[in-house]
């Protein structure tokens, strides 16, 4: 690998993990993240600046934000909410399905009923679920505690002696292209899910995730089978459905 691409690598990791103390704290400070990951105040304002380039954030003096936090939570619930139960009508009784660290589809898990179903994932998030008709295995693997997420080595080599009949992915982005994640890896988890999975690939997205394509590729656009989202019809989405993925509309 080249020195570019390893620092690369380095760049795109480094502003996931900024990305991600935004989502869990209601603000974060440019010398708190310097010590933390251990780079120069003037590298953490630089990456600050490319993510509120690219809509994430919105950047004050000496730190950042997100944009509309109250405005975006509140709107963002809904979307989630109605995407995760539009979802969960396509999981059958007996199905043994893939899940991931996404918030929708950990809300899905809420709307199933009345169906016996085997639920893998790698969202530690997934034992506080309260639902009798679901049985939760977790990947095990290096837990992020702010996310509570389960990644590396032992997630990958769980998921590679499991085969799903189904597979429910969130993702940060999606394009033509195929669909994104801002953590490296948890983008190696979720192409083992698809890899592993013999049935349909249901992609959970909403609007803001269509025609974003972020850093870590989680898998390319032929290996998904169904796009579900609240977004209204679009030009992507209209490119994305020649691709021959199925589109299903949450409104």
């Amino acid at each position: 690998m080249s020195i570019l691409k390893i620092s690369k690598k380095i760049i795109n990791t480094r502003r996931g993990k900024i990305l991600m103390e935004i989502q869990t704290s209601d603000k974060v400070f440019v010398n708190t993240l310097s010590k933390k990951l251990k780079v120069s105040p003037l590298t953490i304002r630089r990456d600050l600046q490319v993510l509120e380039d690219n809509g994430f954030i919105e950047r004050f003096y000496g730190g950042a934000k997100f944009k509309n936090k109250n405005l975006y939570i509140k709107e963002r619930k809904d979307y989630i909410d109605s995407i995760a139960k539009i979802a969960s009508n396509y999981v059958e009784d007996n199905d043994i399905i893939f899940v991931n660290t996404s918030k929708i589809t950990l809300k899905m898990l809420e709307y199933i009923h009345n169906k016996n179903v085997n639920v893998i994932t790698n969202n530690a998030n997934a034992i506080l679920i309260n639902n009798p008709n679901i049985s939760v295995i977790l990947t095990g693997g290096d837990l992020n505690t702010n996310k509570k997420s389960l990644t590396g080595e032992l997630a990958v080599r769980t998921l590679n002696n499991i085969i799903a009949t189904k597979c429910f992915l969130g993702c940060s982005g999606i394009t033509t292209n195929g669909f994104t994640s801002i953590i490296p890896q948890e983008a190696c988890v979720n192409e083992c899910m698809i890899k592993r999975c013999i049935g349909n690939v249901f992609i959970l997205a909403e609007t803001s995730k269509i025609g974003r394509e972020c850093n870590f590729l989680s898998g390319t656009i032929n290996m998904i089978n169904t796009l579900i989202t609240d977004s209204s019809p679009s030009d992507e989405l209209i490119n994305i459905q020649k691709k021959g993925i199925k589109i299903i509309y949450s409104h």
